[in-house]
């Protein structure tokens, strides 16, 4: 028991402060803050070269889909007239405007940290992105031959006439406005090339240089418009509507609508236009005009647009300019009964629960281990998963395949309507329908976004129940870079609960009611509630009470006011947040009793975990459901109690080192922005919470 849990006097319902009515931040702004903080690890002269260039790209990437989704369905919302007042208290208008705002500024910063610091190093380290003046009379040869052989053929320049109308752009493409004057008449005439996305975007030229395709294509557009005279030429990028609108109902077929929305997606309105600063204001006119893009939607930066091309720089095999490579190790508690091939999940299970953490437990002697051993395994009868995500060349797909040619019971769930994911997802649902499996897409009206697997084996005097619940996603790819917790269990307990989940999920089942779980739309927020004033009782009579959540986002309304009362109260509300906050620190009563941290490193924040003191027991809660409306309201989501001391202890150690003052963290301020802490008073560096957790995990330092 700590001192902060006891030294805070009780306070009253009656003696609380009102809750201001500028208490929660704005969600959208919110999110741009989080990417602010990618910005700033990309300019961190501390880290290793490439991965700075790393989250340079990441930003990017992120900023694409914030427009393609939130941005894209604020415009929609403001244009129907159903847009309202965010909980914020900013008007529609005013929330769109602080977008451009803030991420114009952050699109020139990210340029600007680019062309001024990393690219200059990036070329005192031989990695190159030359321009055409840069290059050798052999090297401009060498690509002329290239142009005339792998590019030009693939090339369509689009004339724009009163015969010729302005030709669709298709979001996220690269391309080039070109005008050009016939040099009989004198007109001058704007045709569109567009930069073909299946060529790479970089062109290697030796070692580890390169230039990028489009500068190869500018200086080789009179062989696509001969007879002309090229008098100048642009690069600009649109950003599109992306987000799905899927109406759904009992009586339509939930696949067939998603397959036809799909193909719209890629006609959605421009939400945004990308243009190089040193364009021609009458180009940038005509674009606008043909776009039907607002001048608040054009954004000008200094070349070379969208930075995402620094992937490439990235995978380059340069070890001294990136960190240590990490390998994910067996967790312990399966390494104890592992065998010369493979840890033996199965029977570990039927002794005990296992706590994963990945990545520094690898996921492909765990999860990936427990589903391929099911697979083979004869005595197993049935499977029964969930998939959101997972890889193109997943290993749980050819498990679940495995299974099923085996003669086993198999279900999938799979949620079509995962975001971007959609098409794969089909086609893997399909693949799986074809191997026998019984396939199921989701629910009408609601995602499936929890992470479950349930295998039933015949054990002899039984028929046992394995479970695997998850925080994150069952995609072994993603899986070395995001940090997720999840639990193998056999539980009958969590098996009972599971089995009625999955019975909602594929069939009539009306039972919603769990023993173990918390499951939503029914039960995380009232669960959630309940826990947070259980915790203001406890602490009003004198007993232990404090609250620590770690979630990627953090919006629901009715649980941060909870989180407000229980500080204001006295009891002390710790966040450690990825992404998206509302919460505003420092309202009156709560002061230094509610605080919120974010930590973004080499791994990718993404599990769940929620904590309450409850009197001196502490109890302990993963699972899938960030605290949203869509998660809470909209979507299937699971949280599971932890059960075992030790478990308990590890999530709860976890958060005591994230909270840790000598600890590397962002710390949120009440105006919405965050300061990060990076030293100690004294100028000592602070620890890194990724590091740490890997020497704690694996007794050795890793990336």
């Amino acid at each position: 028991m700590t001192a902060e849990m006891t030294d805070i006097p009780a306070s009253d319902e009656a003696e609380l402060e009102p809750l201001p009515p500028d208490r929660f931040l704005d969600r959208e702004l919110s999110w741009l803050a989080f990417n602010e903080r990618v910005v700033q690890l990309a300019e961190d002269v501390r880290s290793p070269l490439l991965e700075r260039a790393k989250f340079a790209a990441i930003f990017a990437s992120n900023l694409d889909e914030f427009f393609m989704v939130r941005v894209a369905g604020l415009k929609r919302r403001i244009a129907t007239g159903i847009a309202v007042q965010a909980a914020s208290g900013l008007q529609p208008k005013e929330v769109l405007e602080g977008i451009w705002q803030e991420s114009r500024s952050q699109m020139r910063r990210q340029a600007a940290v680019f062309r001024d610091d990393i690219r200059p190093a990036l070329a005192a380290e031989g990695i190159e992105l030359l321009s055409w003046d840069g290059l050798s009379g052999l090297e401009r040869q060498e690509l002329h031959e290239f142009f005339r052989d792998r590019v030009f053929p693939v090339l369509t320049p689009l004339a724009v006439d009163p015969s010729h109308p302005f030709p669709y752009i298709s979001g996220l493409s690269l391309n080039l406005a070109v005008v050009v004057r016939n040099p009989d008449t004198g007109n001058e005439l704007f045709a569109r090339v567009k930069v073909p996305p299946l060529l790479p975007r970089l062109v290697h030229l030796d070692g580890q240089r390169f230039i990028p395709l489009e500068d190869v294509m500018a200086q080789h557009l009179d062989q696509l418009f001969p007879g002309m005279e090229v008098l100048q030429h642009h690069i600009f990028r649109v950003t599109r509507n992306e987000d799905l609108e899927v109406e759904e109902d009992d009586a339509e077929n939930l696949l067939k609508a998603l397959e036809r929305e799909l193909m719209k997606r890629r006609f959605g309105p421009p939400v945004r236009l990308e243009v190089e600063e040193s364009i021609d204001p009458h180009v940038l006119d005509l674009l606008v005009s043909e776009l039907g893009v607002s001048p608040d939607e054009v954004v000008q930066v200094p070349g070379p647009l969208d930075l995402t091309f620094l992937w490439t720089l990235v995978g380059l095999d340069r070890g001294d300019l990136k960190e240590a490579p990490f390998v994910p190790k067996t967790n312990r508690e399966l390494a104890e009964v592992e065998t010369a091939a493979e840890p033996d999940v199965l029977d570990t299970m039927r002794e005990k629960e296992v706590l994963l953490h990945h990545p520094y437990d690898s996921f492909s002697t765990s999860v990936q281990r427990f589903l391929e051993q099911a697979a083979a395994d004869p005595h197993v009868l049935a499977i029964k998963q969930t998939l959101y995500r997972t890889s193109g060349d997943s290993p749980i797909i050819d498990a679940l395949v495995d299974a099923a040619e085996a003669g086993k019971q198999v279900l999938a769930l799979v949620e079509i309507k995962a975001r971007f994911d959609e098409q794969a997802n089909i086609k893997w649902g399909r693949k799986l329908e074809r191997a026998g499996v019984h396939v199921v897409y989701g629910l009408v009206g609601l995602k499936t976004h929890c992470k479950l697997s349930m295998v039933v084996r015949d054990d002899g005097d039984t028929l046992r129940r394995y479970i695997h619940i998850g925080t994150g996603n069952y995609h072994p790819k993603t899986a070395r870079l995001y940090e997720d917790f999840g639990l193998l269990t056999t539980d009958p307990v969590v098996g009972e609960d599971v089995s009625r989940l999955f019975n909602v999920l594929s069939g009539y089942s009306m039972n919603t009611t769990y023993d173990r779980l918390l499951v939503a739309p029914h039960s995380i927020r009232t669960g959630l509630l309940e826990r947070i004033e259980r915790e203001v009782q406890h602490h009003r009579e004198g007993r232990p009470a404090r609250i620590r959540f770690k979630c990627n986002s953090i919006v629901d309304e009715r649980l941060i006011d909870a989180l407000y009362r229980a500080a204001q109260a006295g009891v002390p509300v710790d966040i450690f947040v990825r992404g998206i906050c509302a919460i505003r620190p420092g309202i009156p009563g709560t002061e230094d009793r509610l605080r919120v941290i974010s930590i973004l490193g080499k791994f990718l924040e993404h599990s769940r975990a929620y904590e309450f003191e409850n009197g001196g027991e502490p109890e302990v809660w993963i699972g899938s459901a960030d605290l949203m409306h869509r998660n809470l309201d909209r979507r299937v989501e699971t949280l599971v109690r932890m059960e075992g001391p030790d478990h308990v202890r590890e999530v709860s150690g976890l958060f005591d080192l994230a909270f840790d003052p000598g600890t590397s963290a962002w710390d949120l301020n009440n105006d919405g922005t965050w300061t990060r802490r990076i030293v100690d008073e004294d100028g000592n560096e602070l620890v890194d919470y990724q590091d740490t957790v890997i020497q704690m995990r694996t007794g050795r330092r890793g990336a």
